[in-house]
């Protein structure tokens, strides 16, 4: 039945489609974290179980199509009034279910104009536009985001499915709604203006009504729709004909899982003993699509990282001086390792390959963005960083926020809750400066490496410490650097440390370095690698000493109790395995290159001393 414009006026249907305004994000996007917030706010209280959320992408099967026509096409308008009989004219019907479990479901009256309860929840999705939240510290605010759902759909039209606790015990309801163009049509042989909206359900009370109960399991059947198990409470939007931005279904399955991972990540955490709050799932024609875990994807566990560290009571607390008000909190965690290639979903969340980031997100834990902070000095260094509102503080940022949840916007706020958005990004840029600071740490865990044998690349993390050995020198405080030609710490044209032994006479050698020093994994670690070679022909002995500086050119030799210090990991050839011999015994002048590994110590300035030892007096 489509809606005609009453006497005294109503909201257009391209009125409602346009209250996302001109968002920066994918409709995909916009969907996962949407219809993930929805469900997260009608979670049932107490039940002590994750939320289920799932999303599948499919087809209407060969023996429910006679059904969908039957069903969705009676009294349907004209194509150029709403696209809906196009898309269901093909054999293969490409449907976009999103179902949550563990959810209140769509409860309460089926009515506008009925005011008794407090749960409206049916009439705010299926009938209302704009009503306030009445979920305390809820995610969503004032309920446009629904329109996700009719954006995705070419036809502007879905299925809803829902059951719900009411007076009478469990109910289950069914409704088709639309959401397309206005348009003037005939009726009874006089012309009348119509929304643009549509429904699909029981039109005997002059209105059309969701079918309930018996009819509503009925008809879910008929049309192969996931049925309620038990107990079930939810609800499962079926999408019809989804925009996917051409793409494959397959390959937007992967993106929504990816974007699952990279947007809702908050809620996919083990917290304790306490299990995730929420459980996800992707299916694509029947198949399981695998999810990034966040615990275990880079660079996603670095965010988890400064998330622990909020969690535990480590974070930092952010105030605004004047007023005075607490802020939030916020957890931050630096590594160094090497930059992650960046995939389409974090792209779109604007993080690329180095992480320079703080997740802002308000008390429901939900990912609002993810806010740039100034680029590390190296491209080996990474950052990130969580900031959660106090809960005194949840109106006003969600009053920054536009439609679409995603950023926070000072200026559409007055004086003075606009002061405390501003105050919040100046806050958390003084924290970053902190944290970018010479002498800032690095979460333990992760390695920390600035190298007398480092290369430019590290010059900005080291500036002032002079290294001894290696492939590079650093002797100014503008981190300048210069090759050098030996291995030791004779002079920087000397040779490497002498020693003795099998009667060998040991002479002045020399280890030519095969580029700079960089980072690698071995063995799920981080390690330092150096290339070498030995010009020289003959037989040596090489020796690797490692070390902490505690200062320009002043070595530790013996760390603190319990320290972490320097480990040798290994020398390896291009072509063959790990020796995990100290000392190396090779030959020189054939031109082989050989790789020194060393895990370094974190938080600290770490130097490696290669000696070479050259024997039988070759050269």
């Amino acid at each position: 039945m489509a809606q005609t414009f009453p006497p005294d006026g109503a909201s257009a249907a391209e009125g409602i489609r346009n209250q996302l305004g001109r968002p920066e994000l994918d409709l995909l996007t916009i969907l996962v974290r949407e219809a993930a917030q929805n469900s997260w706010d009608a979670r049932v209280r107490g039940l002590g179980t994750p939320v289920e959320f799932q999303m599948e992408f499919g087809s209407v099967s060969a023996a429910h199509l006679s059904t969908w026509r039957e069903l969705l096409l009676q009294n349907a308008p004209l194509d150029h009034q709403l696209p809906l009989r196009g898309a269901l004219r093909p054999s293969d019907i490409r449907i976009l279910s999103v179902s949550d479990r563990g959810t209140t479901g769509l409860g309460g009256p089926t009515r506008a104009d009925v005011a008794q309860g407090e749960n409206h929840d049916f009439v705010s999705f299926v009938r209302n536009i704009g009503e306030p939240r009445d979920t305390e510290l809820g995610g969503g605010t004032y309920g446009f985001g629904k329109g996700i759902f009719y954006l995705v759909s070419k036809p502007g039209t879905v299925l809803l499915h829902t059951r719900c606790a009411t007076e009478d015990g469990l109910q289950t309801r069914l409704i088709g709604c639309a959401l397309w163009k206005s348009y003037v049509g005939q009726e009874d042989a006089e012309e009348k203006r119509y929304t643009g909206r549509h429904w699909w359900g029981d039109p005997s009370s002059g209105i059309v009504e969701p079918l309930i109960g018996e009819a509503a399991d009925q008809a879910a059947r008929r049309l192969g729709l996931r049925p309620f198990e038990g107990e079930e409470t939810g609800t499962t939007v079926v999408i019809i004909d989804p925009v996917l931005d051409g793409l494959e279904p397959a390959q937007a399955a992967e993106y929504v899982a990816d974007t699952i991972a990279w947007q809702l990540w908050p809620k996919m955490l083990m917290t304790g003993a306490h299990r995730p709050s929420m459980r996800f799932s992707v299916r694509c024609d029947g198949n399981e699509v695998s999810i990034p875990d966040p615990e275990h994807t880079r660079p996603l566990d670095l965010f988890v990282a400064a998330y622990r560290e909020l969690t535990a009571g480590e974070a930092r607390t952010l105030e605004c001086r004047s007023p005075k008000k607490v802020l939030g909190r916020l957890g931050l965690a630096k590594r160094v390792g090497l930059p992650v290639e960046a995939s389409v979903a974090s792209l779109t969340a604007g993080v690329e390959d180095i992480v320079h980031h703080v997740c802002l997100m308000r008390p429901a834990e939900l990912v609002v963005t993810y806010h740039k902070g100034p680029r590390p000095p190296s491209e080996l260094l990474s950052y990130a960083g969580v900031f959660r509102a106090d809960a005194g503080m949840d109106d006003v940022y969600a009053r920054a926020e536009p439609p679409t949840h995603d950023s926070w916007n000072p200026h559409s706020l007055q004086l003075p809750e606009s002061t405390f958005v501003r105050t919040t990004f100046r806050r958390i840029g003084e924290a970053l400066e902190g944290l970018l600071e010479l002498g800032g740490s690095v979460r333990g865990g992760s390695s920390a490496i600035s190298l007398g044998a480092a290369s430019g690349r590290f010059a900005s993390l080291v500036t002032g410490a002079e290294g001894l050995g290696g492939a590079t020198d650093y002797r100014s405080h503008s981190g300048a650097a210069r090759r050098g030609q030996t291995a030791g710490g004779q002079g920087s044209d000397g040779a490497g440390g002498s020693g003795s032994g099998g009667g060998s006479t040991a002479r002045r050698s020399r280890i030519e370095y095969d580029g700079d020093p960089y980072l690698d994994h071995r063995g799920g670690r981080v390690v330092v690698i150096q290339d070498f070679r030995l010009p020289d022909e003959g037989e040596y002995h090489i020796h690797v000493d490692t070390a902490v500086l505690a200062g320009p050119g002043t070595r530790e030799t013996e760390p603190p109790l319990g320290a972490d210090v320097p480990e040798f990991v290994g020398w390896e050839r291009p072509d063959g395995p790990i020796v995990s011999d100290r000392v190396l015994r090779t030959v020189g002048g054939d031109g082989s290159t050989w790789r020194v590994m060393v895990s370094p110590a974190s938080d600290t300035v770490t130097e490696i001393d290669l000696r070479v030892e050259s024997l039988s007096g070759s050269r």
